[in-house]
């Protein structure tokens, strides 16, 4: 795997329950949570829709070099439960009871795509948050392009055996530098048995048939925010990526170059490097 001895360092499986009842998984990398930790403020990573935790195992060890990481399964993704009662705002929910379980606010949050948008949200809100890194959040792409991969994502599909549910596994939007050895290591950890038998990917399509919640006014974001970008990534318009960042007052923007959307996928060492050399800056 590309850059794997540098990147791939085993993680800690957690399970807790949400403030709603609802069985929540992560992974956790360098937590020790019978010691205070006298490194820097903890990590949470929020992955995209379709996604889950181990989207982040090719960076999460690498960060985790200065202070614990934690990357969580949104319900109804990866290893979390997949409830039948579906609505708005559950993903903040999940934030926020993660951040319970942890006993402390005071967190960097780090989210792609849709995790990214549950991250701006809660900062909004979250006055405590201590600074947050959006990876490529969707604005100011071609016309209809979220719009596509959403309706694919809607249309999981199941196979009649795992090894073909992972040979068929596919990065949406399509990673724009894939590397197969990477796109079989996620698929291996993103396929789940399914109740008839078959085999599926691990999150629940229905979800994306629920709207948005209201996005927050960027004047009210006060922690520091980076808005990061692939630089050829066809969901975050470079224009839409300036005109976003200049409405927070501690806003910065950075891109990635030979990264599309899936930058953490396309670009992890960069990525790493781009995210410590920020929460550095934000560290007392």
């Amino acid at each position: 795997m590309q850059n794997e001895a540098q990147t791939l360092r085993e993680a800690e499986s957690h399970d807790f329950e949400s403030r709603d009842g609802i069985a929540l998984h992560c992974l956790t990398w360098n937590v020790d949570r019978d010691e205070k930790q006298t490194t820097r403020a903890p990590v949470v990573l929020l992955h995209g829709g379709g996604a889950n935790a181990h989207w982040w195992d090719l960076m999460a060890g690498e960060l985790a070099q200065y202070g614990p990481v934690y990357a969580l399964d949104f319900r109804g993704h990866g290893d979390s439960s997949y409830p039948e009662d579906r609505f708005v705002g559950a993903f903040n929910t999940d934030l926020e009871s993660i951040l319970s379980w942890l006993g402390r606010d005071d967190i960097f949050l780090v989210g792609h795509s849709m995790g990214a948008a549950v991250a701006l949200d809660h900062s909004s809100r979250f006055p405590a948050t201590r600074a947050i890194a959006l990876v490529d959040l969707a604005r100011g792409g071609p016309p209809g392009g979220g719009r596509r991969a959403r309706l694919a994502l809607a249309h999981r599909r199941s196979y009649r055996s795992r090894e073909d549910a992972v040979t068929r596994y596919r990065f949406l939007p399509e990673s724009s530098h894939p590397d197969e050895s990477i796109r079989s290591y996620i698929a291996t950890h993103s396929v789940r048995a399914e109740p008839d038998g078959r085999f599926g990917y691990k999150f629940d399509p229905k979800w994306f048939n629920l709207p948005s919640r209201p996005r927050p006014i960027l004047s009210t974001i006060r922690c520091p925010t980076l808005l990061v970008r692939g630089a050829d990534s066809p969901l975050l318009g470079i224009e839409a990526a300036r005109d976003f960042i200049s409405q927070i007052p501690t806003g910065q923007l950075i891109e990635v170059p030979d990264a599309g959307h899936h930058v953490l996928i396309d670009q992890p060492v960069l990525l790493v490097k781009a995210l410590n050399i920020f929460f550095e800056s934000c560290t007392d």
